[in-house]
């Protein structure tokens, strides 16, 4: 029966990829009377499109699959990154007797035996798991987190056939040279690590602990005792989405809250070294006392010492850098091809710097300077450590959910005066700038 439905989903899966095939080459026929920069738009564009209808088509692992390259501007060109952030991973709920069973199989006593109530109806459904509200016997409210039936099953499936594609392509140098086996294995292995929900309670655990003399900012607590490999229960977390806050919350709250969430990712960055690497508004409530609750902890990563270094480095350029300082670092860290022209680079990145350091406060994007500065890597074949880039992805949500709470605030200036402490205790070299005077002081 295996072999029977892993044969019907390769069958599906090369159908959807025809169909698009098709659509894509009508598509390009539309762009053959268009030139330059518009042109370049409308294809990348197309492309996403295409990779999204497709993913789409494919289900849930593609659709996280997705998700992961929409947070990757140094592979992907903006237009494709705009259509992939519209995938949704929102799916109909399970029936209820394989929550209860899966419950049973894991924990050894039904539902009823463990809990008070238990609400059948899930309060989230998503790719991987959905979620109940449930009450211990002690009375306690709790969220039961249960793994999608089958779900590892499909991810492995399909992870074969992604990682034979990207063997496909690889056979190209010119595309060799962005290594998609690589970034295809990680991919994977990333999405892989969300179907054992034990791998989400222990990085609750360390974020816990990691933010423990954090007022403002917690995680929810784990029920050790009811949590394994596909069932995880933990406290239910009240609170308004940090999107979705009502209109009577106030400037002076607004601006609180978003120190908070700079703060927590800071830590999590330069600090820690252990980030929270799916934070968006919908993992965020905001209770009613004012304090921020980051939820939906499944994936996040550890870096390693020399990634932070690099990591802490690349910050310090972009916050309170030279041009100079930014080639240096390039030069130094990232991985780079034989006859870079590092002198056309330095004057791209000088005029790129500038650009950025003209604007106005309320105009400064953290995420289209990360898109722009990727963008002249790809053109001159410089290649960025993969695990750097869900830091950057952090930074980058951080500053947009700041930016809504508080349109004006300088994001620059606050990681400068944020690291300026940890370079003086790490001896690292401080640029000699206005901004990193500004921060020192």
């Amino acid at each position: 029966m295996r072999f029977v439905g892993n044969a019907l989903h390769v069958v599906w899966v090369f159908l959807v990829v025809f169909v698009l095939g098709w659509l894509y080459l009508f598509g390009r026929i539309g762009t053959l009377f268009l030139w330059g920069p518009r042109k370049q738009r409308a294809l990348g564009t197309l492309r996403g499109w295409t990779l999204r209808q497709g993913m789409t088509s494919l289900g849930a692992t593609f659709i996280k699959l997705g998700q992961v390259m929409s947070t990757r501007p140094d592979l992907f060109a903006p237009e494709v990154i705009a259509q992939l952030r519209g995938l949704q991973d929102k799916l109909p709920p399970f029936a209820y007797s394989k929550v209860a069973a899966t419950i049973t199989e894991e924990l050894g006593k039904p539902v009823g035996e463990i809990f008070a109530d238990f609400d059948d109806k899930a309060v989230a459904a998503a790719s991987v798991a959905q979620v109940h509200r449930a009450h211990l016997k002690n009375g306690r409210e709790v969220a039961v987190k249960v793994l999608r039936p089958g779900v590892r099953r499909q991810v492995e499936r399909d992870a074969t056939l992604l990682l034979g594609g990207a063997k496909l392509i690889a056979l190209r140098k010119k595309w060799r040279m962005n290594d998609p086996v690589g970034h295809t294995k990680h991919f994977v292995d990333a999405i892989h690590e969300q179907t054992d929900l034990r791998i989400e309670a222990a990085n609750y655990t360390r974020f816990r602990d990691n933010f423990a003399g954090m007022a403002d900012v917690k995680f929810p607590e784990i029920i050790a005792e009811l949590s394994t490999e596909r069932v995880l229960v933990m406290e239910f977390v009240r609170g308004t989405k940090v999107d979705a806050l009502p209109a009577d919350f106030t400037d002076a709250k607004r601006a609180k809250l978003a120190l908070a969430i700079r703060t927590a990712m800071f830590k999590m960055c330069f600090e820690h070294g252990f980030i929270h690497a799916d934070l968006h508004p919908g993992n965020m409530v905001v209770e009613a006392d004012g304090r921020l609750v980051i939820f939906d902890a499944g994936l996040a990563k550890f870096l390693a010492e020399d990634i932070l270094i690099q990591f802490i480095d690349m910050t310090k350029c972009l916050a309170m850098g030279t041009a100079d300082d930014l080639v240096a670092h390039l030069q130094r860290f990232h991985k780079y091809l034989d006859g870079v022209d590092w002198e056309a680079l330095r004057k791209e990145v000088t005029s790129f710097t500038a650009k950025f350091r003209s604007k106005d406060v309320a105009k400064l994007e953290y995420g289209e300077l990360i898109g722009d500065m990727f963008a002249i890597a790809r053109k001159h074949n410089v290649r960025p450590v993969t695990d750097m880039m869900l830091v950057f992805v952090a930074l980058i949500t951080a500053q947009g959910i700041g930016k809504m709470l508080e349109p004006d605030h300088n994001v620059f200036a606050s990681i400068a005066q944020f690291l300026m402490p940890i370079l003086m205790k790490r001896n690292e070299l401080i640029p000699k700038t206005a901004e990193a005077r500004a921060a020192g002081a």
